[in-house]
């Protein structure tokens, strides 16, 4: 009485109209992706890439500056743990990836 009967609408003709229909609204999320690796995760990878390179170059008489900012001398290398002088016989153990740069030889001197 105030319902109306509704009727199912044929299929399209033409598939390819359909196709091309989805693959457009998939673009910008695709796209978004494909930005998203270039400006945040590849520049990610390669710092944490060089930071690990640093870490196993890391030996004996090298100048670091840790994460708390101390600059120091490296005086023993293990596995995990770094040990540096901060000033004459002022040892610090701390872990390897803590340390986040590496000074040119004799920096400290100058301080």
């Amino acid at each position: 009485m105030f319902i109306s009967n509704a009727y199912a609408q044929a299929a399209p003709a033409a598939a390819d109209a359909s196709l091309m229909g989805n693959m457009t609204t998939f673009l910008p999320l695709v796209l978004m992706f494909v930005v998203m690796y270039f400006l945040m995760i590849r520049p990610q990878q390669k710092r944490a890439k060089e930071q690990k390179s640093m870490m196993d170059a890391l030996a004996k008489g090298d100048e670091v500056v840790t994460a708390g900012g101390i600059l120091g001398k490296v005086i023993k290398v293990n596995d995990t743990y770094v040990t540096i002088e901060v000033a004459s016989n002022t040892h610090v153990v701390v872990q390897k990836n803590s340390i986040t740069t590496m000074l040119p030889i004799g920096t400290m001197k100058s301080l």
